[in-house]
């Protein structure tokens, strides 16, 4: 079968009344249109490859066709009980219509078909019908914990299942939904196959409210693997805390938005221990702390090694780098590195530092001769890559990765 539209002559009703005056008056009247009727129940002239009251499978395409020769389609919207629409194409012909979209699993659609016979009159048929529940579903968990942070926060994503291909990656990435008060420029980050960070373009500002959701309920990632229920993430952005510590003055200046509220005398790294420079996010604080050599290499009863008790810890890498009480070498704070990486100050001041930063502060570490921290693995480096750097690690901008190896995560280890 083969159907060439028909074009139709529209005749306005004032036009024709010029030539026929009042005999034109059924112009006016809707019933005498073919297009204006009541449309029929095309139930005989349609066919679906989805039927009600069976599981449909999603990962093959809904299909409609026209039977016979004497009409055919010219419309179809299919919906799920989201309200999600599901894109399709219809033939030229108007025989057949196509979904092009994956269909989503576990739900309900409802598919609204109209027809047109050779006599121009309207048909309408409706079908519902359910898709098969996935086998296997990918569920996000969002970090960190609903609660209050520093402006340095990123938020995490730790996917159920890893997600490798790009196509599979720009599915989970347009899911996701990060909306904040007020609104940020920001962007996603795959870290590895199973990790996302969020990152504004600047720090968050003071004050900012975060929601995190991912919306992939029922959707398609990839091969048998479909989108799973996830709980939604809320935050709350305090003051701006940025600690600076410049390793070659021995110093940390302390600011709460803006503002200098604190200069601490501190020791840095000695060398072949230097503290790393770049920008750190506080990853928690700890009030004693047991910290020996051994964790870090350092041979027991070697003239480097240390077993020591540390109080008023704020950790900044899962490596074991803290900002902490130092007792022992307050002789050096302000005027030499002594430390095995961490940066230490007197007890008071530590107990100051740990009583005024939360997790998400930033602890910015200059001029020291260390390496530069990592991005990803040994903590929150997000804030040493650029802007236009952070956005290449979106699947909706391109592939390249720039920055350290995400996948050499360092050991939960103290340092001093």
């Amino acid at each position: 079968m083969n159907h060439t539209p028909r074009n139709r002559t529209v005749v306005s009703c004032t036009l024709l009344a010029a030539f026929i005056g009042a005999a034109s008056t059924a112009c006016g009247d809707p019933d005498t249109h073919p297009l204006a009727a009541q449309p029929y129940d095309a139930a005989e002239q349609v066919a679906f490859n989805a039927h009600s009251g069976t599981k449909v499978d999603p990962d093959k395409p809904l299909e409609v066709t026209a039977k016979g020769t004497e009409s055919w389609i010219t419309d179809v919207t299919a919906t799920d009980d989201s309200g999600h629409h599901l894109a399709g194409e219809l033939s030229a012909d108007g025989v057949r219509w196509r979904s092009i979209a994956p269909l989503s699993a576990g739900v309900k659609y409802t598919v609204k078909v109209s027809t047109e016979d050779e006599d121009g009159s309207p048909g309408a048929k409706t079908l519902t019908f359910e898709t098969s529940p996935a086998k296997r579903h990918l569920t996000a968990e969002f970090g960190p914990k609903a609660g209050t942070y520093g402006v340095g926060q990123p938020v995490t994503v730790t996917l159920s299942h890893p997600v490798k291909a790009k196509e599979s990656r720009a599915v989970v990435e347009r899911a996701l939904r990060v909306e904040s008060v007020p609104s940020v420029d920001g962007a996603w980050y795959w870290v590895d196959d199973k990790t996302l960070h969020f990152r504004p373009k600047e720090y968050w500002p003071t004050g900012t409210t975060v929601r995190a959701d991912i919306n992939l309920q029922g959707v398609k990632v990839s091969d048998k693997l479909y989108g799973g229920a996830s709980k939604p993430l809320k935050l709350t952005i305090g003051d701006r805390i940025e600690a600076i510590t410049d390793a070659g003055s021995h110093s940390m200046t302390v600011k709460r938005n803006g503002e200098v509220i604190n200069t601490i005398p501190v020791t840095t790294g000695k060398p072949g221990f230097s503290t790393r420079n770049g920008i750190k996010v506080v990853l928690g604080k700890e009030y004693f702390v047991r910290m020996r050599g051994t964790s870090i290499g350092i041979a027991a009863g070697s003239s480097e090694s240390y077993d020591l008790p540390v109080y008023y810890a704020t950790r900044v890498t899962w490596s074991g780098e803290y900002v902490h009480a130092a007792p022992w070498s307050v002789g050096s704070q302000g005027s030499a590195n002594v430390s095995h990486g961490c940066t230490g100050m007197s007890t008071g001041n530590a107990a100051w530092f740990y009583q005024t930063v939360r997790e998400g502060d930033i602890v910015e570490v200059v001029n020291s001769w260390g390496a530069t921290m990592d991005t990803f693995g040994n903590g929150f480096g997000d804030w040493n890559l650029s802007w236009e750097k952070w956005r290449k690690g979106s699947a909706l901008v391109a592939d390249t990765r720039e920055g350290s190896d995400p996948t050499d995560v360092a050991r939960l280890r103290p340092q001093v």
